[in-house]
């Protein structure tokens, strides 16, 4: 479970079907802005199953200089996706030395 200010990485898997996590944030670093709640799999009512069991539902906030190649903003242009916890991968703090 995320809370508000956890950094995640989106997993980069490759899934063939219906999948609803954006491929171009695969890989992507972003922080949790909230947890929207419980939902039956998306992934899984695509084809017709009952999407269970259900999935926490997280939105999740990129930098886009983070997510487009070249993108130049000075770092304040974010963009703000819900991204099912299945999908997410904690980041461990990098150590300052």
């Amino acid at each position: 479970m995320y809370a508000p200010g956890d950094r995640v990485r989106v997993d980069s898997r490759w899934q063939s079907g219906h999948c609803r996590t954006p491929y171009y944030l695969k890989g992507r670093v972003g922080v949790v802005v909230s947890a929207v709640g419980i939902y039956r799999n998306p992934e899984r009512l695509a084809y017709h199953k009952p999407g269970l069991p259900p999935r926490r539902l997280y939105r999740v906030r990129f930098r886009q200089e983070d997510i487009w190649v070249n993108y130049t903003d000075g770092g304040f242009d974010t963009v703000e996706a819900d991204l099912f916890e299945h999908w997410l991968l904690p980041v461990a703090e990098e150590l300052t030395s």
